[in-house]
């Protein structure tokens, strides 16, 4: 069975992924900065009969980045799946956007997805087979006031995705962003609260009016729905999917 690597997939649309995945059988590298992570890869790993490695690499650090792919590889395999996940956020307006905030997010959300593709590519075009996986956001795609590291990253990753969709044509490797809407993660809950209290409001009113205002459908984009959609691009049948940018957003960015 092939071998997935999720960043950020101890909690959250991560962790909800790694399910999927891991009931369909493939072998799992868990990747984190929950204490319990690696309680969670192994239970996960025993209740779904699947090999599965931890990690609790710091995605700021290139040098840690590439010694978790190659102590993954090392345990399970080369790596034929990558989802690159993790994310944070920050919200302030721009005159007041901190430096190192900016440098961080930028760090995670962008830079980080490069180093874990760079380290995956050689043994995927020696494999001529892969799947790279990218969880942009509906943020990829438009803009919103107060979130220009965010913004930056997000569209500076469908960017990389379709870099690397022309670059692995050759070899078997497609590359595709999944672009979500507002899902009810630990990082939206604090950028609601983060929000109620920038604006002297109650959490339900930021919710109805700052991020359900956005989506046609008035509901939250769940895990499973997204998680659903990484399982099918992974697939054989995705082969000719690539390069792509696929919102799942509640029709928001359709407005």
């Amino acid at each position: 069975m092939k071998n997935v690597l999720i960043t950020g997939s101890t909690s959250g649309i991560g962790l909800g992924i790694a399910m999927q995945f891991a009931k369909s059988g493939y072998n799992l590298v868990f990747h984190g900065l929950e204490k319990d992570g690696a309680e969670i890869a192994a239970e996960i790993g025993k209740s779904n009969g699947i090999n599965t490695f931890f990690s609790p690499a710091n995605l700021l650090d290139p040098a840690e980045i590439l010694l978790m792919v190659n102590e993954a590889s090392a345990h399970l395999g080369d790596i034929d799946i990558l989802v690159n996940n993790a994310g944070i956020q920050y919200v302030s307006p721009v005159e007041d956007f901190p430096l190192n905030k900016w440098n961080d997010i930028i760090a995670v959300n962008l830079t980080a997805a490069f180093c874990t593709s760079q380290a995956v590519w050689k043994s995927m075009k020696a494999q001529k087979w892969g799947r790279i996986i990218n969880i942009s956001s509906a943020h990829g795609l438009v803009a919103s006031e107060n979130k220009s590291a965010y913004v930056a990253s997000k569209h500076g990753l469908i960017g990389l995705t379709k870099t690397l969709a022309l670059e692995g044509a050759n070899y078997g490797i497609t590359a595709n962003a999944i672009c979500p809407g507002f899902v009810k993660t630990p990082l939206v809950e604090k950028q609601i609260t983060d929000l109620a209290k920038q604006q002297n409001v109650s959490v339900a009113e930021i919710i109805q009016k700052n991020i359900l205002q956005k989506h046609a459908v008035k509901e939250f984009v769940s895990p499973d729905a997204i998680a659903a959609l990484a399982l099918f691009l992974a697939s054989e049948n995705a082969s000719m999917i690539t390069g792509t940018s696929m919102p799942v957003d509640g029709g928001w960015t359709a407005q």
